[in-house]
Formats: C-alpha cells, structure tokens, sequence
C-alpha cells in the first residue's frame, strides 16, 4: 500500500492558495481514478482506492500546514506504510511557475509542512515539488504563497494538474523518471526530436597549395649545369673566331 499526501491549509479561504497547491494536486488524482468519498480520518480527509492495481490511500491533513506530520504520521504508522511509499505533493517557491520536480529525501528547504513530517518520519519518502515560483523577496514569501493563485495562472495550473493525476500510475509503479516524462509529454514540454536541428554540411575550403620549394642540393647543381654551358658556348665561339 501506498501513502499519497497533499499539503495545505483547511477552509474554504485557502482553498485557492498557492499553498494549498498539494490539495489540489491529490483531489485530481482522487477524481480521474474514482477514488471513494472522503472520509475524517488520520486528523485529515482521507480517501483510498487503486491506481495501476496498487491500493493508494490519499490523505489531505486537517492540522494545518506547520503540523500536518501528525497527521502522515499517524496513518504510517497505523498502516506500516514504510517511508519509501509515501508520496508527498506540495508547493515549491524554488521552482518557476508549472515546473514539476521529484526526488526521494533531501532537505526541507524551509516548507514547514515537510520540516513536520521529517520530524515524525524522518527524510526518506518522496517528494513531487510543484512550482508556484517566488516573489523576489524573502520578506514576501509568506504573503505570496498564502495568496490565491491569479487568474493568469490557471492556463498552466489546471493543465498541470490533469497531466499529474494522469501520470499518478508511475508513481504509484515507484517509477519517478517516467511520471515526470509523462507529465512533460501532457503539456507539451518534451522536444520533438523529429523537430532536432539538423547540421548542414558544411564545405571545407581547399587548403592553399603549398609553393615548391627546391633542395638547396638540387639548386646547385641546377647552377654548376648552367656555368658548364656558358662555359661551353664562349669556347666554341672562340674556335669559330679561329677557324
């Protein structure tokens, strides 16, 4: 069995949050697999169901975002779910807008939902970052990821979100390389390598040809024949004088 967890905030007034991009990722992937209703458990909503023949409980904590490891923790535990089958999705201010990105462990680059979780679980389960880019400034981060996303962002935040319920069977298969492959192929972002470059040839200038040069052996005798006729013609010229 394995361990899908969105990250958010509870309440209608965070539902559009940046922040609560983790909910929103994991209500996709409930309904395109038909998961069942959710239900109040684990300190959170949970739902579970079967994606490429694996059985997935979902679970969206209730505690809010700074405790949503006692949540994860809870049902690990209770499921002797092993780190390594709990997926976590979650907004990522490091990452441009859209962008996707997955690793196993790592550090928690300051997101207080998943300083919470390691804390329960420790480092080891895997983590889908979905960027939601940063606002420039550190004293604004807060403000940012607490506000709604804007009405500009939902032409790559719905797609995105439909392209990782689609791919959420390779998750599911433990095969992290090929979501992100699928999920890149959904919108778009994969080259084309029918599209490649091709290279023309390109035509090599002859190179110059080399002057020739004559062996200074070669010239010398070249001179002594030319000194031997001269020589010749002044004395055939002096016996016709005499004859």
């Amino acid at each position: 069995m394995k361990l899908f967890v969105g990250l958010g905030n509870p309440g209608g007034e965070y539902a559009r949050n940046r922040h609560n991009v983790g909910f929103m990722a994991v209500d996709e992937i409930a309904r395109v697999h038909r998961f069942g209703p959710w239900k109040r458990k684990f300190q959170g909503q949970a739902t579970d169901g079967e994606i490429a023949g694996e059985k997935i409980l979902i679970l969206k904590p209730d505690t809010y975002m700074n405790e949503s490891g006692r949540s994860v923790g809870e049902a690990a535990r209770f499921l002797k779910i092993a780190e390594e089958d709990i997926v976590v999705f979650y907004d990522e201010i490091d990452l441009a807008p859209g962008k996707l990105k997955v690793k196993t462990g790592g550090g928690n680059a300051g997101h207080n939902g998943l300083r919470s979780i390691s804390a329960h679980l420790g480092n080891d389960y895997v983590r889908v970052r979905i960027g939601v880019g940063h606002p420039g400034v550190k004293e604004l981060v807060a403000r940012w990821v607490l506000n709604d996303f804007a009405k500009a962002d939902q032409e790559w935040l719905i797609p995105l979100l439909e392209a990782i319920a689609a791919a959420a069977p390779r998750l599911a298969k433990n095969d992290q390389s090929r979501f992100l492959t699928d999920v890149a192929k959904a919108l778009g972002d994969e080259p084309d390598p029918r599209k490649a470059k091709v290279r023309e040839p390109v035509e090599e200038p002859e190179p110059p040809k080399a002057k020739q040069r004559t062996h200074p052996a070669g010239e010398r005798a070249g001179k002594s024949a030319n000194a031997i006729a001269e020589n010749l013609k002044k004395w055939l010229a002096g016996r016709e004088k005499k004859d």
